[in-house]
């Protein structure tokens, strides 16, 4: 823990390449989301953080070239999630108050896709602030996710599983979150890790999806097998309810109107997923939850889902949609305040950041999966 504090103190102190940038959303989720010590907290559960938080908030804040936020979320993260080494521990993708009454991390089982983005923003980080003991961090990350959180569905090929235990049920059965793998982190660590397993896992994305949804829209989660394919499934750990496309979901959506279209795949992913597309263009709103049937059975979705979408439907060239979601987006601010919702929940925060930042020009992602920023 102190070896790591002391790497948080010499990274504070190197260079920054310009002016942090003004992003009014991220600063006003900042003081809203973010504590001092750079701890991500979710108010409504229970004030949890989750390794996802995390990584989102690195993301954002290298996108804002706000270097002193991503070193205090960094160090917490190690800190916290990862016994105080990031390098040699994916973290544990819970932290709260316990049973009995303290603060701690409550799950230390990993979650591939925080752990992802971690490493992506590390290696960005280090990239774009020239800097490489983040570039280091984020391939030794990179590393440990390839050791811990990959395998080989056979008959298929190589996947992220969600995390590194707890979703291989059954010796020929594994579960999966189709929105665990966003192409372009994946193409970006496929270019620069070329010996790991990230070419074969970004050249998968888009058999995953075409096999896996329903009606051209993506589950939540689904489960694999060799003798019976992709299948809708509920959530690990629950025996009650229906297979959804949900709040899972919809980052499938977003991920791939951010993708940029040189990057190989992009193509074949937005034609796996023209549901929602197809859904909104009869004038819809956009569904909180669809079932495997593509049948809406919950709606209007909260704010995040439009803003989320926002980047799919120009990809798509749904512009009739897009400016729809715009327009119930917009009217989800109150005041002067830039947050969406009332109360503004954090994870709708996350997908405007996403999706209203890429589509007010302060990131991109280059073919290749290289961040773009505006700074």
């Amino acid at each position: 823990m102190i070896r790591l504090f002391c790497l948080v103190l010499v990274l504070l102190a190197g260079p920054v390449l310009g002016a942090q940038t003004k992003w009014p959303l991220w600063n006003e989720y900042s003081a809203r989301f973010i504590s001092p010590e750079g701890r991500v907290i979710d108010h409504n559960a229970q004030d949890h953080t989750t390794s996802e938080g995390q990584s989102y908030a690195m993301f954002f804040a290298l996108v804002a070239n706000d270097r002193s936020s991503f070193d205090r979320l960094l160090a917490w993260t190690g800190n916290n999630l990862a016994a105080g080494s990031l390098s040699s521990r994916l973290p544990g993708w819970e932290w709260g108050k316990g049973d009995d009454g303290n603060w701690h991390i409550l799950d230390t089982n990993s979650a591939a896709d925080s752990d992802l983005w971690i490493a992506y923003d590390l290696l960005e980080a280090g990239r774009l602030w020239h800097d490489a003991r983040y570039t280091t961090l984020g391939r030794n990350i990179a590393a440990n996710i390839a050791r811990e959180e990959v395998v080989e569905l056979p008959g298929f090929g190589t996947v992220l599983s969600p995390g590194g235990k707890g979703f291989h049920p059954a010796k020929d059965q594994w579960v999966l979150n189709p929105s665990y793998s966003p192409l372009p982190v994946l193409t970006a660590l496929a270019n620069l890790e070329k010996a790991g397993p990230w070419r074969r896992i970004a050249g998968n994305v888009s058999a995953l999806l075409q096999q896996s949804v329903r009606r051209g829209i993506p589950m939540d989660w689904v489960t694999y097998s060799k003798s019976t394919g992709f299948q809708p499934s509920l959530p690990p750990g629950r025996i009650l309810g229906i297979p959804v496309s949900s709040y899972d979901a919809i980052r499938v959506y977003l991920w791939a109107g951010l993708t940029n279209a040189a990057t190989p795949g992009r193509d074949k992913v937005l034609k796996a997923i023209p549901g929602m597309s197809e859904y909104l263009a009869t004038g819809a709103d956009v569904p909180e939850i669809v079932n495997e049937n593509g049948l809406a059975i919950q709606q209007p979705g909260p704010p995040g889902f439009y803003a989320a979408l926002l980047p799919y439907l120009a990809a798509n060239g749904n512009l009739a949609a897009q400016q729809r979601c715009s327009q119930k987006l917009s009217g989800a601010h109150k005041g002067q305040s830039q947050l969406f919702g009332y109360p503004a929940a954090y994870y709708d925060q996350n997908l405007a950041l996403y999706g209203t930042g890429w589509l007010d020009g302060y990131y991109s992602f280059a073919g290749n999966g290289d961040l773009q920023v505006k700074w």
